[in-house]
């Protein structure tokens, strides 16, 4: 048996080493989000022929494995996973295949596999300049927002210490209340994800921004790198009655981020149906469709 280990904070530094040079944009593998869901995916991780390869299990019982990378060393870990499964007696999945992993793994197992996606969970990626600048026709009204904001307050915009973690907790539990957090189980998992990830903000590397307004903060935002080209924006809040205050956090952050940065990443909407709308509105350059391969009972032993 494959002896996966959990991911904890102190395995930062391995796993981004890993990450960071990788093209993977999923916003499932910051590491951030690897430790601040670890409650609900179980996010544990083994380094296989020297390709770091994450396990994750859903409360459905579903296990699932990320593709390991390479094709001659990438062909042996999916073997040694297939034996895994094979010895647990569930079905191989496969997680996070975009579109140029499913011709390279019907190339070295073809007709083994059987291909789905989600569209609620593909992620959403933007070019920084684009939220940065907002120019453009398509980011008029984007503009406006914001432009209205900076006109009705005087407020200041600071990057996020950790310092600043109890007013921003405070002011989020001030949005919980607005939006009856408590009674809803999606927005109960997120509050667990977010308050470890801000009570862990500098151990995590996350990077963050704050706005204030009459000296309270108004509007929050955090993330990290994926990998090289790619930062993921974990979290974005904003009380109510600010009009444009998300426009402005939204763009306040990213004119400010390392240009190394090209893309964005704002996550998946989980098929809600405002929210979108709302990502759709800042016009992606790409969603990511993110799937999973399934190698079924009774057909390990045509990987092995």
């Amino acid at each position: 048996m494959i002896d996966f280990k959990s991911v904890v904070l102190e395995d930062r530094e391995l796993l981004t080493s890993f990450l960071w040079s990788a093209d993977r944009q999923d916003n499932n593998l910051s590491f951030a989000n690897l430790c601040c869901w670890q409650f609900l995916t179980c996010s544990s991780y083994a380094i296989l022929r020297d390709q770091l390869v994450f396990r994750f299990c859903f409360p459905e019982n579903r296990v699932v494995y990320t593709l390991p990378g390479g094709e001659s060393a990438g062909k042996e870990v999916i073997r040694l996973l297939a034996r895994q499964a094979k010895e647990e007696d569930i079905p191989l999945y496969l997680y996070g295949i975009v579109s140029d992993m499913q011709p390279q793994l019907e190339k070295e197992f073809p007709d083994v596999f059987e291909y789905r996606t989600d569209r609620d969970h593909f992620d959403y990626l933007y070019l920084r300049t684009d939220l940065a600048d907002l120019r453009g026709k398509d980011f008029q009204t984007k503009r406006n927002h914001v432009n209205k904001f900076r006109k009705s307050y005087d407020f200041r915009y600071t990057p996020m210490t950790e310092e600043m973690i109890p007013d921003c907790l405070h002011m989020y539990d001030e949005w919980c209340e607005d939006r009856r957090c408590q009674e809803d189980e999606g927005l109960g998992y997120e509050r667990q994800a977010l308050i470890y990830g801000m009570q862990h903000f500098n151990r995590l590397g996350l990077t963050g921004g704050v706005i204030w307004v009459a000296g309270k903060i108004i509007a929050f935002t955090f993330g990290m790198p994926v990998n090289r080209n790619t930062f993921c924006i974990h979290a974005e809040k904003a009380l109510a009655g600010y009009e444009g205050a998300y426009n402005t956090i939204n763009q306040e952050f990213a004119s400010r981020l390392p240009v190394q940065f090209k893309y964005l990443n704002r996550e998946e909407d989980l098929g809600i149906s405002g929210l979108r709308k709302a990502k759709l509105s800042y016009r992606p350059v790409c969603l990511l469709e993110k799937g999973v391969a399934i190698c079924a009972e009774g057909t390990w032993d045509r990987l092995l």
